[in-house]
């Protein structure tokens, strides 16, 4: 049965997005889009960064920057790349850059200059740039010196602009600024134009390129709008009216949370982001006091450490109404740990996909607290989720299937791979998501396993073949299976159970530290175990995944390195 907050919430979005609502919407459940709103980037920005335009925008270290000034910032600088860079409508322009108010004024101006905004994950290591790069062709990577370092060394023949973002601003950008922008004229840009590609590791490998168009990303901004506003008027109709808004983004903006559900999400409810360079739980706690933050979103981990860091107790944290876990799967045992630690913040969980442009699903306040285990339900009227079986019928409320996701903010598909986009999708256009679920009677969705090797650490994605193709490398290996074992902190992480050559000796640190120079930190394994005998294998041949995971993630068949 309905709650009366579910009640409460559906009738606040029914009154949003009715035809004369602040975000009329249209079209059957898991088509709609927003009617009266900009349906691209560009005009989404100067729709909102003009209606908020005197507020601000970013705090970042001594930085206070409005919205009407990062607009400007940014068409200003679309000029330039337009004009004296020679982005054209479709170019692929790549930003590598650890949080900033440089990365936001570089996808806003990409965006308007009809770029495509690629995305590069911060983390990556040589091999991994050398994929992404490989596959997106982008004509032009705009990096702070870190990232650059890496690319360059990946790719010398790159165009590459280094920008020193711990400068202010608009310092950091003088290298792109400098050239004479010309006459170059902006393009017209539509709704059905590729905006952005994100990258997410798939069960086969190396990472794919997630695309989405301009109506697909600013449906899934119209949906976050719509669920945020939605919880407002709730609260402000029961007499709770929440404070000014401000958000910490911890996370990175190369994520799809950071980047839609948070930043482009502030862009339209005005809210003031407040940018970490990385993450440090202290920081946030001094963070949270000082700029009054009401709004978090992170990995679990992130929530955890805040909750265990010996600072909050002395900070003023009355603030925090909203702490909000995505990414990974939140343990249950958080919760009401969360509500206690901070007693006027309210324990959340949100649900989607990098392709899914992150709608999906929200478990909000007293709803989370009396079902848990919940992701909570779809975010309607912009998105539909049903389980589907084998067949892809959809199957009734208790029946366990492939959570799919139907909506007008999904990815149009994966750069340059018609294989893995007709893969990803069901014959009606619904988002197969590889997690396995269930819907209750009241249309909440319970997570219980995953259909594709995928590991979920501090909510980065890790494909296990990725992992066993870079253990393969070193000559000692003859066969490895990757799984994902239970981690207090980080939710899951990887381990390999490793078959050597006969007569070779290699070490647990040895063969990580050979990895090393392959993957990103978060892909090696926490552990590793070796076995004196072949693996096991299925009846195709195949390495026995599941029950090696079984077997060693359980303890059993315990012989560590």
């Amino acid at each position: 049965m309905p709650s009366t907050l579910d009640r409460q919430l559906d009738d606040a979005v029914a009154a949003l997005t009715r035809p004369d609502g602040m975000i009329a919407a249209a079209g059957p459940l898991g088509a709609a889009v927003a009617t009266r709103l900009p349906a691209t980037l560009p005009g989404f920005f100067r729709a909102f960064c003009g209606l908020h335009a005197d507020k601000e925008a970013l705090v970042a270290g001594s930085e206070r920057i409005t919205f009407g000034r990062l607009d400007a910032l940014s068409d200003r600088l679309a000029a330039v790349l337009v004009g004296a860079w020679g982005v054209t409508k479709g170019d692929r322009v790549a930003i590598a850059m650890r949080n900033a108010p440089a990365w936001i004024v570089c996808y806003m101006a990409v965006l308007k200059a009809g770029g495509i905004a690629t995305l590069v994950n911060g983390w990556w290591e040589r091999a991994e740039l050398v994929q992404a790069l490989a596959l997106t062709e982008p004509m032009l990577v705009l990096a702070d010196a870190e990232r650059a370092a890496r690319i360059r060394a990946a790719d010398p023949k790159v165009a590459l602009v280094t920008l020193a973002v711990e400068l202010p601003m608009e310092e950091a950008l003088t290298p792109l600024l400098g050239r004479d922008p010309g006459g170059g004229a902006l393009p017209g840009i539509d709704g059905a134009d590729d905006a952005t590609i994100l990258f997410t590791s798939g069960s086969t490998g190396g990472a794919k390129g997630a695309v989405s168009t301009h109506r697909a990303v600013t449906t899934a901004i119209y949906n976050f709008m719509t669920q945020t506003i939605a919880l407002r008027d709730v609260l402000v109709s029961a007499g709770t009216p929440p404070g000014d808004p401000v958000t910490l983004i911890a996370v990175p903006l190369f994520h799809v949370t950071g980047a839609v559900a948070v930043m482009l999400n502030s862009f339209g409810i005005g809210r003031r982001m407040v940018l970490m360079r990385k993450w440090d739980a202290g920081e946030a706690l001094r963070l949270i006091e000082a700029e009054r933050v009401t709004y978090f979103c992170g990995v679990p981990t992130m929530s955890l450490e805040l909750m265990q860091h010996p600072d909050r107790a002395s900070r003023d944290v009355s603030t925090m109404a909203e702490i909000v876990a995505g990414g990974a799967a939140r343990p249950i045992a958080h919760v009401g740990r969360l509500r206690a630690a901070f007693p006027g913040g309210h324990p959340m969980l949100g649900y989607g996909l990098t392709e899914s442009n992150a709608v999906g699903c929200t478990n909000v306040r007293g709803n989370y607290l009396a079902k848990p285990g919940s992701t909570g339900r779809a975010q309607q009227p912009f998105v539909d989720v049903t389980v589907i079986g084998p067949d892809d019928a959809e199957l009734a409320p208790g029946e366990r299937g492939e959570v799919a996701v139907r909506s007008a903010a999904n990815v149009r598909g994966y750069w340059r791979d018609e294989a893995a986009t007709a893969a990803a999708f069901t014959a009606d256009g619904r988002l197969r998501t590889g997690d396995i679920g269930y819907l209750d009677e009241d249309g909440y969705l319970f997570i219980v396993d995953r259909a594709k090797d995928i590991i979920i650490r501090g909510g980065e994605n890790i494909s296990c073949q990725e992992v066993e193709a870079a253990l393969y490398a070193h000559p000692a290996v003859v066969e490895a299976c990757v799984f994902g074992i239970a981690d207090a902190r980080l939710g899951e992480a990887p381990a390999a159970v490793i078959h050597l050559a006969a007569g070779v000796s290699v070490d647990a640190a040895t063969l990580c530290e050979f990895v090393a120079g392959r993957l990103a930190r978060f892909k090696l394994p926490s552990r590793i175990w070796f076995s004196a005998d072949p693996l096991p294998k299925l009846g195709t041949g195949k390495i026995d995944r599941p029950g090696l995971r079984a077997a060693y993630a359980s303890g059993e068949a315990e012989q560590s390195a």
